[in-house]
């Protein structure tokens, strides 16, 4: 075929070629998978050069560490992060209402980026930049990409891994419902300050009179803080993105004047940085590919931060698809095969982060009375319904079977792999970067929908 594969050995079928546009978390992901089962794929990133330092920060969960541990990459990953061992809930007054002993890894989204795309160049993986995607044909046998450049790239196959605003979707499934606003604006920065909590593990959020507050100090004295408060009308695009760090600084501090210490006082030392972001989910679209095309992670279905599961559900797709492409031989088939197996299970997260989003405020002195009362409570009921989250496990080995039930022979030469369900539940294993309180897979499930971990 005419797509510049590499020839294979006599008698064996030439190697598939993969375009991924985008490489951010679910771009390289997918190219190591896809890699395992001999499928050569080249991401294709819109930027000039790697942006490392953009994005705020971000906890990765048990279920997504679980897949670096698959690929074997999870310690080159970990290095860049601290580990969040346990959280803390605090009133307006600095009482602390309830403790969740979830782990998670703790890192900056851009270091997250650079470890997964040194992880894939390290493996030959071949990432081209400055290629900005404009359009897809599909051919008889293959599809070809047109970048803004005039460039053009030939393969089996096309994913789209460029997140929730992603013009690939934008180009395949023009019809499909647009991100919608979650009603939350989210801030984040980054400081040292002596009024900053010790370098404890322990993430600890408040419910200030005005928003919502977290922040931990990571070993070396650095403090990581976010901020979420509510704002009924969509922002014009770039309103929120084009505020300064001044203006964020003072727009902060007169929201959290009358909140406990060290809120206030984390936020008037940070010098610099402080960055803004209206916070987006991606509603149920109908279908996640078309013909050889596919999306994963935000693309598909993208998640608000306030559950935490964003970056964990692409890489979790990653895997689910590079096994789908590896057992059924039909690509529109595979792509059926991975909606299946992971609709239900992304559209259940989306719903939770909306309504974690929606309820971190309370609007009055008696709601605030009556949560302070129930919270502790609820957190210990919290754990066993939002176990399948955490605890969440795709089996490489386990064999994928076609949409109908019935099972599909692997391609020559595969080896064996994935499961129609896409995973199971299994005990996390616990972090390796530091102290470890508890391996219980534990989320926030209350009343008032307390998050378990926050992406930023």
């Amino acid at each position: 075929m005419g797509n510049g594969e590499s020839p294979g050995l006599p008698g064996t079928p030439p190697k598939r070629r993969a375009l991924l546009i985008g490489c951010g978390i679910a771009g390289p992901v997918l190219a190591l998978f896809l890699q395992r089962i001999g499928v050569e794929a080249v991401i294709h990133e819109a930027s000039e050069t790697p942006r490392d330092d953009v994005g705020a920060f971000l906890n990765l969960a048990p279920n997504g560490l679980a897949v670096l541990e698959t690929l074997g990459i999870r310690e080159e990953v970990e290095k860049y992060g601290s580990p969040t061992t346990s959280t803390a809930f605090l009133n307006h007054r600095g009482k602390q209402l309830g403790e969740n002993p979830a782990q998670t890894l703790l890192l900056k989204r851009g270091l997250l980026n650079k470890a997964l795309r040194e992880a894939a160049l390290s493996r030959g993986i071949t990432i081209e930049f400055g290629k900005f995607f404009e359009s897809v044909t599909e051919t008889a046998d293959g599809v070809t990409v047109h970048f803004r450049d005039g460039s053009t790239a030939e393969g089996d196959f096309m994913v789209g891994c460029d997140g929730i605003h992603s013009r690939t979707r934008y180009s395949v499934l023009p019809d499909a419902p647009k991100p919608a606003y979650t009603g939350v604006i989210g801030t984040a920065g980054y400081t040292r300050s002596r009024h900053g909590a010790p370098e404890d593990g322990t993430m600890r959020m408040s419910f200030c009179l005005e928003g919502f507050f977290g922040h931990q100090t990571t070993p070396g004295g650095e403090i990581y803080w976010f901020e979420n408060y509510h704002l009924g009308r969509e922002p014009q695009r770039g309103e929120i993105e084009s505020v300064g760090h001044e203006e964020w600084r003072q727009r902060l501090l007169a929201k959290h004047s009358k909140d406990h210490y060290p809120v206030p006082q984390l936020i008037e030392d940070t010098p610099s940085g402080i960055i803004g972001y209206p916070i987006y989910d991606m509603p149920s679209i109908p279908t996640w590919h078309k013909g050889r095309v596919c999306l994963v992670g935000d693309a598909a279905h993208a998640t608000s931060p306030h559950v935490g599961q964003g970056a964990s559900m692409a890489m979790e797709d990653g895997i689910v698809l590079a096994k789908c492409v590896r057992d059924i031989p039909d690509v529109r088939q595979a792509f059926a095969a991975f909606q299946g197996a992971r609709k239900d299970r992304v559209e259940k997260v989306i719903k939770e982060g909306r309504k974690t989003g929606n309820q971190k405020a309370a609007a009055n002195g008696f709601q605030r009375a009556v949560r302070d009362l129930v919270l502790p409570f609820f957190l210990k009921l919290g754990v066993k319904a939002t176990e399948p989250v955490y605890s969440y496990r795709v089996d490489w080995e386990e064999p994928v079977t076609a949409p109908g039930g019935g099972a599909r022979p692997r391609r020559p030469g595969a080896p064996t792999g994935g499961g129609w369900g896409g995973g199971r539940t299994a005990a996390p294993p616990p972090l390796r970067c530091g102290p470890v309180r508890s391996q219980d897979p534990l989320w926030v499930e209350i009343c008032t929908r307390l998050p378990a971990g926050s992406e930023t």
